[in-house]
């Protein structure tokens, strides 16, 4: 497969949060959709982007600024670099968090190109004073920069060329509603459904080489958790487990037994997501606990409880929050075949 340049390649000078290492991320890249008749699912949100990009095309003019919500995984970078792909122009990508100061957005807005495509992941972690700067470049492509200090200092306004915003976030609630205003289009990104992110499977496997029938494709698929990331690293390790074995075509039950291997159940849930549950069904034994006194109960860090499996095993029925504290439902004792206390569970 050929290693062209991808879309994503960001320009000297601005930061890309490392995430993952140069080998696996290349390989990252190399699935990610180039156009939009590359993007599986999303239907309604690809619709409407699809026009928003043809009328800028047609006025010969930087399209609005997107701003693209929802979970992590499910594709926002991806539309990003698609967004600057199908206007024919280069992509800057940051996030949030790298730019503590004004200056560092200011450096970054007068190194634009005329039309240019730039990329803010986790938008709304962007500092109070930086956003202030943003204001004036999104609305009227200008910068306002004091020059000196104390009674000397002066305002410099610098214009900018014209370009297109994109940003991403996982919080829509937690984003300025003076900058939330103004973006010219807001698109949310739900979960997959199980067809769509086996074809997204099917898709990453022939890029990866990697032979597999459809129900395999559809094992992975309804393990991932409604979730393309997800979705292709589960992928990745069910081709190392094929490979080791000399299996030459993933089949379901391949799939199954290389999933297992690696902790994933049947309901996408992995290890910390059993043990959770585990501890509110069998060491709490049914009753309400607190976030923090589960976190030391997990080993993990209240926060990575709160914001990386809760959601899910809620979504999932699994557990639900009370003014109390955290329960394991009834679903959650069948799952993990345990007896079911008395006291009525939901």
């Amino acid at each position: 497969m050929s290693r062209r340049e991808s879309p994503l390649t960001p320009a000297p000078g601005v930061v890309v949060p490392a995430v993952l290492d140069e080998t696996e991320r290349r390989e990252e890249v190399t699935l990610r959709p180039r156009e939009l008749g590359e993007f599986i699912g999303q239907s309604e949100l690809v619709g409407h982007l699809k026009i928003v990009l043809a009328a800028a095309r047609e006025r010969n003019q930087p399209s609005d600024h997107l701003l693209f919500a929802g979970p992590p995984g499910l594709g926002k970078t991806s539309l990003a670099a698609i967004v600057a792909s199908e206007m024919g122009v280069a992509l800057r990508i940051t996030s949030g968090p790298v730019m503590s100061r004004p200056g560092d957005l200011a450096a970054l807005l007068t190194d634009l190109q005329e039309g240019e495509v730039l990329f803010i992941d986790e938008i709304h972690r962007l500092h109070r004073s930086v956003e202030e700067v943003l204001y004036p470049a999104m609305e009227d492509r200008r910068l306002d920069v004091m020059i000196g200090r104390g009674p000397s200092a002066r305002s410099v306004r610098l214009e900018l060329p014209s370009f297109t915003l994109v940003g991403a976030t996982t919080r829509t609630g937690l984003v300025a509603a003076p900058l939330r205003d103004r973006f010219g289009f807001v698109g949310r990104l739900d979960l997959y459904d199980n067809d769509d992110l086996a074809e997204i499977v099917r898709r990453s496997a022939g890029l990866l080489g990697v032979e597999l029938d459809d129900g395999g494709a559809r094992e992975v698929a309804r393990r991932s958790r409604g979730t393309p990331r997800i979705a292709n690293r589960l992928l990745r390790r069910v081709r190392d487990v094929a490979q080791v074995e000399g299996t030459s075509v993933v089949t379901t039950d391949v799939a199954r037994r290389a999933l297992l291997l690696f902790g994933v159940d049947e309901r996408g849930l992995d290890k910390v997501d059993r043990r959770i549950l585990g501890l509110l069904c069998e060491q709490f034994r049914g009753q309400p606990v607190g976030l923090v006194t589960l976190a030391h109960a997990c080993g993990e860090e209240p926060a990575t409880i709160e914001e990386a499996y809760e959601p899910y095993l809620i979504r999932e029925g699994l557990l639900i929050r009370t003014p109390r504290g955290r329960v394991a439902t009834q679903r959650a004792y069948e799952h993990l075949s345990l007896p079911v206390p008395g006291g009525g569970l939901l």
